[in-house]
Formats: C-alpha cells, structure tokens, sequence
C-alpha cells in the first residue's frame, strides 16, 4: 500500500518526514523515511511548505537540497 500524507483528508504523495523531539523543543523535516514510522508525519510537498514550529521551538531542515541529476545517457 502507497504511504499518503498524513494530514487528514489528503491523499498526495508524501515528500517529507517530520519528526519532533518534546524535550529540547526541536522539529526536524527530513527526506521522506524509507519506512513509515508510527512515531513520524509524513507529508507532501504542500502540508510541508506550511510547516510553523511552536512559538520557543527550533526547526531544523535536514532533507538532501543537492541531490545529483543522473543521466541515462553519456554525452558525446
């Protein structure tokens, strides 16, 4: 079964996983977990953008910005 976002009532693809961490105020935005994990939100591109930490929590982007274009072909 596709994995969904996991705000209620969208059915998108999921791009990111959002963790959190109570104890040191911190919200971590990752590329999408290869595994769902039952203590993470996995969310599409839309739900992530509109992202707001709690007023005194930090967030923290981790996903991968750079990642390297492969071709299927060789130039030349």
């Amino acid at each position: 079964m596709a994995r969904k976002c996991s705000r209620q009532l969208c059915r998108e693809t999921p791009s990111i996983t959002l963790t959190y961490q109570y104890g040191r105020a911190i919200v971590w935005i990752d590329d999408l977990a290869e595994d769902a994990d039952p203590h993470a939100y996995d969310l599409c591109e839309r739900h992530g953008k509109r992202i707001t930490p709690p007023s005194g929590w930090r967030l923290e982007d981790r996903r991968n910005r750079f990642r390297a274009a492969v071709g299927n072909r060789l130039a030349g």
